[in-house]
């Protein structure tokens, strides 16, 4: 059985950090594009951030210079570093897992096969 797990939201001043992760299981990690998504109350979920297997990686505009993506397929583990937080980052996280071609991209949401529960940000002003 498929598990991703998001851990690491909260409530952050705005201009403050946060360090999001992913943990897999039940599948080989190191196969998979992993990516971000978030969803803010009342707005379409939105990709962050998306890393392929072979570590190439697209970021949305809004997280250019901010976020870093990461992945640890040792550990089978994803992460998503968020700095200086803004309170339109205000948003529930899910990570996501892709079982596309081989280093494949995607960006689409119905690209991803495997979701986590999702993890709360809530930035402060």
């Amino acid at each position: 059985q498929v598990q991703l797990v998001e851990s690491g939201g909260g409530l952050v001043q705005a201009g403050g950090s946060l360090r999001l992760a992913c943990a897999a299981s039940g599948l080989t990690f190191s196969r998979y594009a992993m990516a971000w998504f978030r969803q803010a109350p009342g707005k379409e979920d939105e990709l962050v951030a998306a890393i392929s297997s072979g570590a190439v990686i697209y970021y949305a505009e809004f997280a250019k210079g901010r976020f870093t993506i990461s992945r640890d397929n040792a550990k089978n583990t994803g992460s998503l570093q968020m700095n200086s937080l803004k309170p339109d980052d205000t948003a529930v996280y899910s990570c996501a897992a892709s079982r596309g071609p081989p280093d494949s991209l995607p960006i689409r949401r119905g690209e991803y096969d495997y979701w986590g529960p999702g993890t709360q940000v809530t930035v402060s002003s």
